[in-house]
């Protein structure tokens, strides 16, 4: 797949499918293959999926500086407004779902439909020995685990992931600090989604579904890797939700 420029900034991505266009948002350490349980059924199902790379992941190269939430929702909406032209549903995953929730307060216009999986906003939500605390206590070992995808795809070749690592590490230990009453500013339909053993509390992921204006929360069985572990009951709930989230409804008619 080609890489495309957008603000200065060359970005690795994949797109498949015909329909309207949603953009899904990988986690930290992670690349467009994390989604390879969904994106085909996203596209069978009439959508036009595009799968962007953000900066210092996968394929897509890193730049100065360093890493932030807000940082990657500023390339992530003009990721919106130049490559897809336009509105678009975001599903997020991880660190993709702050990255989504942030794209939407900042570009309201520019969002349909938002799912969030697998996330909290603060740290109040967030598990005590979770995989931030997991990559922290296992230092080196943690960086050379997670290192082999990077050091095949990545232009900046296997010396830059140290650098890489450092930078998210730094992110994910101080980031993110959301107020939650701030998210009455996203109004679209947003569908919340966790596992009942995440890295996010069920008491977190409630109160942010609460905090929205069309807020959803589901909670399935299963961990922080929710999309890989049950993909049939993810990819029933997307594709149920981005097509308008609405019951079936059966009209009951009494004749006398």
């Amino acid at each position: 797949m080609p890489y495309v420029e957008v603000e200065g900034l060359s970005i690795w991505h994949e797109v498949h499918g015909e329909g309207p266009p949603v953009v899904m948002l990988h986690g930290a350490f992670a690349g467009a293959s994390s989604w390879s349980a969904q994106r085909p059924e996203l596209a069978r199902a009439g959508y036009r999926v595009y799968v962007p790379e953000r900066r210092g992941h996968a394929h897509t190269p890193d730049r100065p500086g360093p890493l932030t939430y807000e940082l990657m929702a500023e390339d992530t909406v003009a990721y919106l407004e130049s490559i897809v032209g336009g509105r678009a549903h975001l599903v997020g995953w991880s660190d993709g779902a702050v990255v989504a929730l942030l794209a939407a307060m900042r570009r309201p216009d520019l969002v349909d439909r938002l799912i969030l999986i697998g996330q909290y906003y603060n740290s109040s939500g967030r598990v005590t020995g979770g995989i931030v605390d997991q990559l922290q206590a296992a230092g080196d070992q943690a960086m050379n685990f997670l290192r082999a995808e990077y050091d095949a795809a990545s232009p900046d070749g296997p010396e830059h992931f140290p650098v890489i690592f450092a930078k998210t590490m730094q992110m994910l230990t101080t980031e993110p600090e959301i107020e939650l009453a701030s998210l009455a500013t996203v109004s679209a339909p947003t569908l919340v989604l966790q596992g009942d053993r995440d890295d996010v509390t069920l008491e977190h992921g409630a109160a942010v579904a609460a905090a929205l204006q069309h807020g959803r929360l589901a909670v399935l069985p299963g961990t922080h890797l929710l999309p890989m572990e049950s993909p049939g009951l993810v990819n029933a709930l997307l594709l149920w939700f981005l097509a308008g989230a609405q019951p079936a409804v059966e009209e009951l008619v009494v004749s006398s």
